[in-house]
């Protein structure tokens, strides 16, 4: 219940006080609180004081329940289910509003059926079981905190420290349960659990406790958790003690019981319990105020007068406050004009010899619209105005049992006897990796990891392997670790690949292989040919390139031809000259000199092609040479999904759910396999015969596959990246250890001597993938190249016409500015007006050298014939 129903409870029950009295409203004289508490009992010492200070208290004050005297009923419940309903029952009698407990949350189950036939309210300030907040039970109202926040605060402690599985040991009753069941749905929201229960039957005596604690210390879990009473809870820790469970390597956690013992216990006996040190305890908080250390003086001194030797503890505090609660709600009903009556239920009548005199238990007449009237109430506690704090959490440092600093590491590996039960897939191939030589014999290289490892374990851990499967096909991985899963097996071995659906339902360790799926697919040698040297290119790619060859040819050719001996001479030699120089620098052998800027600049990029395409040729042809042709012509994931041809796959194994799920693989088209026979027989008759065309399976079995068969390759590239790794039940710390473990082989070295004492068969003389399906070169390969080299040289021509245009310019003024004679006045007269394009071509065929000749011989002409001018021109004006 929250505060706000306990108030409207108390609201209800000041109405049914006020029933009581006379239509004219005035307050009766007395009102009837009853109180049932165990008194000799750590809480009921506390609580006994508590709540007769508070009636004290509430008597004392005038300004509640004026004129009206709040008198205390107590019954003393004596620790027994069966004697505090009987003492409930008697209560009842009395005609009580209220009743302050009980304390026990088993007694709370069952007279909270009472109540809410009587409408009597419930006050339990001590009952923490957290399933009497359940509406089956309207009137029993709670003014302490319930397990479940307890249990929320153990969770977090375990959750800090990164343990995921406790040991719970608790009293076999309502208040026992009720908490273990709570911590059980804490701890799961942290992703830990309750490997171990150890129930205590009530009243147990210290042997049967002792036994409980042998079976409990025989579990792998060191984290304990005890929720039990106090007087259990000291006999629990006296025996553990002497079974030495209170040492170095267990972590024990204790709900708020022990507190409430430390609290009320005296100094003297405090030293009897030296062997709880270590030990991290639960404790309720109460807010510090000047109301609490009032009345924390109230209650010393009243205990000083009683000659109590006992403390108080935080239960004192809340049955102090559960008078006062319902001191108040009386007060506040009387206020409103109601009345406190009660009625005689008819159906409870005293049959014949009956002794339990049923008929005196009466109800209250307006119970339900108290209630009603008293849920209006909103009740908030000083502590919840503070914000909330929402800094991470740190503390403190902790010594440990056994006076250690250092935090536990809460689990070790059982020692009861029973072996760690692993499962290993009974495969009917690959059996280098998982043998099965009967029952418990199981050899391989998987196996061997795993035995390796586990030795280096810091604490003896025995073995029983279990096969699954009959050898003759394999089982299912994934069924394997299911079991795993619900706890018929502790662990699987064997070449179990880390999936998805695997790691959700188990904790894998660290990969000891590194594996993923491949493709493998049957390849043939490629005969002998007489003209393998041309099937490097394609024969577009040969035109293409004995074009360029002749390109550049002749563009060095025009570049260099005024200027260079070596590209002149008669028709004949000079196309001789252009075939020459051009496939000469496919060697750079060609034995002309280039003399020209240009003709450099185009030879240099002309000979980085050449360079490109010889080394192409040479790959490409070496390839040919030794290449083995795919038969089906998959080459990769994109052709395997693009096709229709039958796919093999290994049975039992992840890889046909993959497919399907993951690539949209139509389910026919696979074929499951389980040999290795099986396969290489699938690929060798192939999809016409009733075969396959690939295999897609884990790059380790396909190693071993291809170390037996060589006509057989891996084609494209591995398209998945996953480990194989040991399996174990989810949160299991062997996982963790195991990890660690494998990490020690691999830098150690050892994990990969392993591997070599198992598969030592030499394997094929290559599996390199870049021998398979060997393809031709196209002009495609080269577009760019080529384009680059035909822009160089066209650039090159525009920049040598440019030239050539210039210079016959130049020529041709310097021709027309020289004085004719009369044969050439001739010929210029028949000679037609502008230049024609044979004069270009005999101009452009020219040495270079000539024609500066020439036009240096018409420049100094030129100059001679204007001086002689000039010259003569003197001599006429002379005379």
């Amino acid at each position: 219940m929250g505060a706000a129903q306990l108030v409207a409870w108390f609201l209800a029950l000041a109405a049914a006080a006020g029933a009581a009295v006379s239509a004219a409203g005035a307050r009766p004289s007395e009102v009837a609180l009853g109180a049932l508490f165990t008194y000799d009992s750590t809480i009921g010492r506390a609580a006994r004081l508590a709540i007769e200070l508070a009636v004290d208290d509430v008597n004392a004050d005038g300004t509640v329940l004026a004129g009206t005297k709040l008198s205390l009923k107590s019954r003393d419940t004596n620790c027994s289910a069966f004697l505090g309903t009987v003492e409930a029952f008697q209560l009842m009698e009395e005609n009580v509003v209220a009743v302050i407990g009980p304390q026990s949350s088993g007694i709370g189950h069952v007279i909270s059926h009472v109540a809410n036939e009587l409408h009597v309210p419930l006050l339990s300030f001590a009952a923490t079981d957290p399933a009497l907040a359940a509406l089956e039970y309207p009137y029993f109202l709670r003014t302490t905190i319930s397990d479940y926040f307890q249990m929320n605060a153990v969770a977090s402690i375990v959750d800090y420290y990164q343990w995921k599985r406790v040991t719970a040991i608790y009293v076999d009753d309502d208040y026992g349960r009720g908490g273990v069941s709570a911590l059980g749905d804490a701890l799961a929201t942290k992703r830990a659990i309750i490997s171990y229960k150890a129930a205590i039957p009530p009243n147990s005596n210290a042997d049967v406790i002792s036994d409980v604690l042998v079976r409990a210390n025989m579990m792998e879990s060191r984290v304990m958790v005890v929720h039990v009473n106090p007087d259990t809870g000291k006999r629990i820790f006296s025996a553990a003690n002497k079974l030495q469970m209170v040492a170095s390597g267990y972590v024990w956690i204790v709900t708020d019981w022990l507190a409430a013992v430390l609290d009320s216990s005296a100094s003297r006996d405090l030293k009897d319990m030296s062997h709880i040190q270590g030990l991290i305890v639960l404790r309720q908080h109460t807010p510090e105020s000047d109301a609490k250390n009032k009345f924390i003086s109230k209650w010393n001194t009243m205990a000083r007068n009683r000659s109590v030797t006992s403390g108080l503890n935080s239960y004192g505090f809340y049955a102090y406050d559960s008078v006062w609660t319902v001191a108040r709600a009386i007060d506040q009903f009387l206020d409103s004009g109601q009345q406190i009556n009660f009625s005689t239920d008819p159906r409870l009548h005293d049959s014949n010899g009956n002794t339990l005199r049923l008929s005196t238990l009466k109800i209250f007449d307006g119970g339900e619209q108290m209630l009603q009237q008293l849920l209006l109430t909103n009740f908030t506690e000083i502590l919840y105005q503070k914000p909330p704090n929402t800094s991470a959490q740190q503390l403190y440092n902790v010594l440990w049992p056994g006076d250690s600093t250092t935090m536990p590491r809460g689990w070790v590996f059982r020692n009861n006897g029973q072996a760690l039960r692993v499962g290993v897939p009974n495969k009917a191939s690959f059996k280098d990796l998982v043998s099965s030589r009967g029952p418990g014999n199981v050899t391989g290289y998987c196996i061997d990891v795993f035995n390796t490892a586990i030795k280096l374990l810091p604490y003896p851990v025995p073995v029983q392997f279990v096969t699954i499967g009959d050898g003759t096909k394999n089982p299912s991985y994934i069924g394997i670790v299911s079991m795993v899963a619900a706890n018929t097996l502790d662990a699987a071995v064997g070449d179990f690949a880390i999936v998805r659906n695997g790691t959700a339902i188990s904790e894998y360790t660290q990969p000891y292989v590194e594996a993923g799926l491949v493709i493998v697919a049957p390849v043939k040698q490629t005969p002998p040919s007489a003209w393998a040297f041309l099937k490097p290119f394609t024969l577009e790619m040969w035109c293409v390139t004995g074009a360029l060859f002749i390109l550049v040819g002749v563009v060095v050719w025009l570049l260099e031809h005024r200027i260079n001996e070596d590209f002149r001479g008669s028709p004949r030699r000079q196309v001789i000259t252009i075939i020459w120089f051009s496939f000469s620098t496919m060697f750079t052998a060609h034995r002309e000199n280039i003399l020209s800027a240009l003709g450099r600049f185009v030879l240099i990029i002309w000979l980085f092609v050449v360079l490109i395409i010889n080394s192409s040729y040479t790959a490409s042809l070496t390839s040919i040479l030794t290449v083995q042709q795919l038969d089906t012509g998959i080459t990769g994931l994109d052709s395997l999904i693009a096709s229709s041809l039958p796919i093999g796959y290994q049975n039992g194994k992840f890889t046909k759910k993959y497919l399907i799920q993951e690539l949209n693989i139509p389910e026919s088209r696979l074929v499951a396999l389980n040999t290795i026979q099986e396969y290489a027989d699938a690929l060798n008759r192939g999809p016409n015969y009733g075969g396959v065309a690939v295999i897609v399976d884990e790059k380790p079995y396909i190693d071993i596959f291809l170390s037996y068969y060589c006509n057989f390759r891996i084609v494209g590239q591995q398209f998945t990246r996953e480990g194989w790794g040991f399996a174990f039940q989810r949160d299991s710390p062997l996982a963790a250890d195991m990890s660690t473990a494998i990490l020690q082989l691999s830098e150690s070295g050892q994990l990969q001597r392993i591997h070599d004492e198992w598969f030592t068969r030499r394997g094929c003389a290559s599996d390199d993938e870049s021998q398979v399906g060997a393809t031709r070169l196209g002009v495609g390969s080269f577009s760019g190249l080529f384009l680059m080299c035909a822009l160089i040289c066209i650039f090159a021509l525009v920049v040598f016409f440019i030239r050539i245009c210039w210079q016959y310019n130049q020529y041709s003024s310097s021709e027309a500015a020289r004085e004719p004679s009369a044969a050439d006045a001739d010929a210029i007269q028949r000679r037609p007006s502008g230049c024609s394009f044979k004069e270009l071509l005999q101009f452009v065929d020219k040495k270079e050298e000539e024609i500066r000749r020439k036009m240096k011989r018409r420049s100094s002409d030129k100059d001679n014939q204007a001086a002689g001018s000039s010259g003569a021109l003197s001599v006429t004006s002379a005379y």
